[in-house]
């Protein structure tokens, strides 16, 4: 979550155009990490309870839903096209080689199941499409799970507030800064375990190995864990 944004009156002023580019640019985008799509999801969902006339649900969750399949398609389809080289890449404000070195980590873990998982990790979710397309995965395997993250994720967690705004009727200024919260600790918290797993030193020691590897060629990552 972005300090000192109006979620609700960012979600009004950009409408469904701009809900959809930020979840799109999220998904699969390397500079969309910084994003706030949880939070945003939920506030959309909430939002669309409280002022049916400016959001309907139907059509919100499906904005949220191909923002979220297009964005990981476009992070598959450029991984697999610059592979490691994406590690020659300077950092920047917008990209740090770290952020991929992570996730590589978590999908050589993981393997396919990745790209579902990561929806719900900020950091992860931007670079682990790329990831799997630099990684050799199969289309065809990639966008199963990129539907099934993407049901859960985009279309879920809209619902979810939709729900939590029926329920909590004029109640729901008072609870909805907590529920926010409770979703933001609750988002970050798989990632803080992730890295705190795979210390400082030993994404570094990937950044360095990578770059290496993606100035001179590119080498697809192992992929026996996608036949799990």
């Amino acid at each position: 979550m972005l300090p000192g944004v109006d979620l609700e009156q960012l979600i009004i002023t950009v409408g469904y155009i701009g809900l959809f580019a930020i979840i799109f640019a999220e998904s699969g985008l390397f500079f969309g990490f910084f994003l706030p799509g949880d939070s945003l999801l939920i506030s959309a969902g909430v939002l669309a309870s409280a002022r049916p006339d400016l959001f309907s649900l139907p059509l919100l969750v499906a904005v949220c839903f191909i923002a979220a399949v297009t964005g990981d398609a476009v992070g598959y389809t450029f991984g697999a096209r610059v592979g490691r080289r994406l590690y020659a890449r300077p950092d920047s404000r917008f990209f740090k080689k770290s952020h991929v070195a992570a996730a590589e980590l978590f999908y050589e873990k993981h393997g396919g199941k990745t790209i579902v998982i990561a929806r719900f990790m900020p950091f992860v979710r931007t670079f682990a499409p790329i990831v799997a397309g630099a990684a050799g995965m199969r289309y065809g395997r990639f966008a199963l799970y990129n539907f099934t993250g993407a049901v859960l994720w985009a279309i879920g967690l809209p619902i979810a507030g939709y729900a939590l705004g029926e329920a909590l009727g004029e109640e729901l200024d008072k609870y909805l800064l907590i529920v926010l919260a409770a979703v933001v600790i609750l988002s970050v918290l798989p990632t803080a375990i992730h890295l705190l797993r795979h210390n400082r030193e030993e994404i570094n020691a990937r950044v360095r190995s990578r770059g290496r590897q993606g100035a001179l060629r590119r080498e697809p990552l192992p992929d026996e864990s996608l036949e799990r």
